[in-house]
């Protein structure tokens, strides 16, 4: 695809280790991970990859993968171990070094600012269910923004509130591990709120203009009959996983149909956040991975809605595999919102990938997998949707948050005992993809 951005994408927890080391603080993650029984086999991130380490080999590896750009995020505790004031130079130096060895490998540094590893100071006054993690997020910003500014060439603000706010603080699934419904909602308003005041500061701050935008966990979906009851559960679910985030950053409010199903455990806000929260986007970046199909579900005690699995489902280790959702998804977007930009932040398969006899991976299906879902970006490209990249996910198999290490969605495989990298044959694949012979 001409004009067209491929890369691959990481995080800083899932990959960085190194988690006391160099003046880095404490984030939510390393608390939820050091407490019994919150992830999968009692694993942590505290090495992960190895990736601080590690890096002038992997920017290699990213090299071999010939991809035009790298997606990333900064550790806020790394260069912010106390949340606010005081720098860590170590933490800058770090991604100083990171990007410039992009830089030199011909690979641009696209940076997301917020992948869930707040600082634990912050989460003991409140966390994102404080407003004033608000402005200490802003100030994180502007210190990236001077450091890194003349050289990062986009910029991600937070990746996926949806899953920030619900599996932090309502199924507790994740870090810090909280169960109420007011606090997910308030710390939704509170993302969506920094996230807008990040924008502006960004523009004001950074010594060269750079895109900026948010990268959302979205689904297409589905109701799983014709019948009104579960048509109208689809509904709600859609308000809550998608609108509750789209309908504040493009239109300035959030959906009307929601707000008298949560009544009181509305986010409390001031007169105006939601001007604040949708101030003009560079680009929308879609994280996608399947679909969700919903029935009406009077046991479930907010939406009344459910999941279901469709009797007829293709299925990974996780989720459907439909990538049809993809291109109607973006097809939504395109008719619904009219985002400036798209790109395609993360896609991609866990698999359970295990070398052969001679150490080689064959993960047909996630060629396959990234294969389909490729295409449904280039229909929609030729009707008019303004897709203009795609970063897969990942480029290393790394920590998958509650999952541990029992996940693997890399490009490169890594054997977490020896640290070994092995790019897989869908390595290869995406190489071919990114500079066709």
């Amino acid at each position: 695809m001409p004009d067209f951005l491929w890369g691959v994408a990481t995080a800083a927890y899932q990959i960085e280790g190194a988690w006391d080391e160099d003046g880095r603080g404490l984030s939510i993650w390393d608390t939820f991970c050091h407490t019994p029984g919150k992830i999968h086999n009692g694993e942590t991130g505290d090495v992960a990859c190895d990736h601080y380490h590690r890096w002038p080999d992997d920017l290699r590896l990213l090299s071999g993968l010939g991809v035009d750009a790298y997606r990333f995020s900064i550790s806020w505790p790394r260069v912010l171990p106390d949340g606010t004031g005081r720098v860590n130079a170590a933490g800058l130096d770090f991604y100083d070094r990171l990007v410039d060895g992009l830089l030199a490998a011909n690979i641009q540094p696209w940076v997301t600012l917020y992948h869930w590893d707040l600082p634990q100071c912050l989460q003991d006054n409140g966390g994102w269910a404080n407003r004033a993690t608000v402005p200490a997020f802003v100030a994180f910003a502007e210190v990236m923004a001077k450091r890194l500014g003349d050289r990062v060439r986009g910029w991600i603000t937070h990746n996926e509130p949806f899953i920030a706010a619900i599996f932090g603080n309502l199924t507790g699934e994740h870090a810090p591990g909280i169960k109420d419904l007011k606090t997910a909602l308030q710390v939704a308003h509170h993302l969506l709120l920094s996230h807008g005041d990040a924008v502006m500061a960004l523009r004001a701050a950074l010594p060269k203009p750079a895109p900026i935008g948010i990268a959302l966990a979205l689904q297409h979906v589905d109701a799983a009959s014709d019948s009104s009851a579960d048509q109208a559960a689809a509904q709600r679910f859609d308000g809550l996983a998608n609108r509750w985030y789209l309908d504040p950053l493009f239109r300035a409010a959030y959906p009307p149909d929601l707000l008298p199903l949560v009544g009181p455990l509305a986010p409390d806000m001031e007169a105006d956040d939601l001007r604040r929260i949708a101030v003009p986007l560079d680009f929308l970046g879609v994280n996608y991975y399947t679909r969700l199909v919903i029935r009406h579900d009077d046991a479930e005690p907010y939406l009344k809605a459910s999941p279901v699995k469709p009797a007829d489902a293709e299925m990974s280790l996780m989720w459907e595999i439909y990538p049809a959702g993809l291109g109607q998804l973006l097809e939504r977007l395109h008719r619904e919102y009219r985002p400036r930009e798209v790109f395609i932040t993360e896609n991609g398969l866990p698999l359970a990938d295990v070398p052969d006899g001679k150490g080689r991976i064959d993960d047909a299906p996630r060629i396959d997998y990234l294969t389909r879902h490729i295409a449904e970006v280039e229909r929609v490209r030729g009707q008019g949707v303004p897709v203009n990249g795609f970063f897969a996910w990942s480029f290393l198999d790394n920590f998958e948050w509650a999952l541990g290490y029992a996940m693997r969605f890399g490009l490169v495989h890594v054997d977490f005992a020896s640290q070994r990298r092995t790019p897989k044959a869908s390595a290869a694949w995406f190489r071919q993809r990114t500079r066709p012979r």
